[in-house]
């Protein structure tokens, strides 16, 4: 079997398991297996710099390693935080709709 056969069975596979592993639809996973594994081989390789995976180490003039980052003592920023997992919906379901809020009764005096 060759690594493109591999690479076609494990995108079948995982598409199986996404829709809940059905049966009789293997003729419709592995096309679209296929075809994932056809534009995983057209696509550029990205470079190690376009990942951004390692930051630039160098050495200053008083011989201290640095990234090149927050040279003037300032705190690095936060990243963004991902939404939260109840927020995210998927493909082909609705949002919920909220009701909304009944108005207030004013406090009894």
């Amino acid at each position: 079997m060759s690594t493109d056969d591999k690479r076609i069975r494990e995108f079948a596979y995982q598409i199986w398991e996404s829709e809940g592993k059905p049966e009789g639809q293997e003729t419709r996973h592995w096309e679209m297996a296929r075809k994932l594994a056809e534009a995983e081989a057209l696509a550029p390789s990205k470079s190690p710099k376009a990942t951004g995976s390692k930051p630039a180490v160098k050495k200053t003039g008083d011989g201290k390693l640095t990234d090149g980052k927050a040279l003037n003592g300032a705190a690095p920023k936060a990243k963004a935080k991902p939404v939260a997992a109840s927020k995210v919906i998927p493909p082909g379901e609705k949002a919920a709709e909220k009701k909304p809020r009944a108005a207030r009764k004013p406090p009894a005096v």
